[in-house]
């Protein structure tokens, strides 16, 4: 999957800049943007390129008006290289969910599990989620407040698989995880066969896939960007049981209205959120 990246750049007063930033990342989302990363000058956003619309960027960059601040950007073609090349060579040091959730590189020798705790290993191969981002942790704190025990659990966008596998170590009695991503797919049954997983069905694609899946679910989990959730979230509801529970994050605090007007209009309602840094986590619960 190629992905073109705009280097926005955003000057005047400093007291603006982050306001400009938000915006930014507003309407650049708007427009088929699925990811940002703060700068020191500004922002940079991540576009699929088969999806990128120039003229659409222009237009939503043009509405945005900040006394005194001006906002350009540049592009490049992302190298399709992996993504998570920085670990493959360095890898990672161990994470610590909660004393709870032990995370480390795979390729690293196994550490000691502290008592009452439970060890995942990740070998991350063009995926994303090896548990050092904040969203992945939020989801899985997230996860462990509400108990995954006996629990039928989805996996939406799973990347390396590390949220299913978390769940079906928590006592799922079934997990199914998807990704848009082949490699990603490949590299989640990879983990899940690392890890013994053997109650994890792993799919190619996208929401779509839903409708080849029998049965509900009690928890869904979905660390996808905000157009992806606000687009996939009545397809989430339509395989969800009653009173089940939705976890989504891969957003910033701005994007919270928005994903709540969605949620509610479909019949849920908020039972927590947590933030870390500039990403944010919702808990949601579908009414009976």
């Amino acid at each position: 999957m190629k992905y073109k990246v705009a280097h926005f750049k955003v000057t005047g007063p400093d007291a603006l800049r982050q306001t400009a930033r938000d915006l930014i990342s507003c309407v650049a989302g708007e427009v088929g943007f699925e990811a940002f990363e703060e700068t020191t000058d500004g922002l940079k956003g991540y576009a699929q390129t088969e999806l990128f619309d120039q003229g659409a960027l222009d237009y939503s960059l043009s509405t945005l008006l900040l006394e005194g601040v001006n906002i350009t950007y540049s592009l490049e073609d992302m190298e399709d290289k992996d993504w998570n090349e920085q670990w493959e060579e360095s890898g990672f040091d161990p994470i610590n969910i909660n004393g709870q959730i032990i995370v480390y590189d795979a390729r690293r020798e196994q550490p000691t599990a502290p008592q009452g705790s439970t060890l995942i290993g990740i070998k991350a191969i063009q995926a994303f989620g090896t548990g050092t981002h904040n969203t992945t942790q939020m989801v899985i704190e997230s996860l462990l407040q509400l108990g995954a025990e006996g629990k039928r659990v989805l996996d939406c966008g799973c990347g390396t698989g590390i949220l299913g596998i978390t769940a079906s170590k928590l006592g799922a009695k079934d997990v199914v995880g998807y990704d848009i991503d082949e490699w990603s797919a490949d590299n989640a049954k990879y983990n899940a066969e690392l890890n013994h997983v053997d109650n994890m069905q792993v799919m190619f694609g996208d929401a779509s896939v839903l409708t080849h899946v029998s049965g509900l679910f009690d928890v869904i989990m979905a660390n996808i960007n905000r157009n992806i959730l606000l687009n996939d979230m009545e397809a989430f509801k339509e395989v969800m049981a009653s009173n089940a529970h939705l976890i989504i994050s891969g957003f910033y605090e701005s994007d919270i209205p928005l994903l709540l007007d969605k949620a509610t209009a479909l019949g849920f309602t908020e039972t927590g959120r947590k933030k870390q840094e500039d990403w944010c986590c919702l808990m949601l619960q579908l009414k009976a």
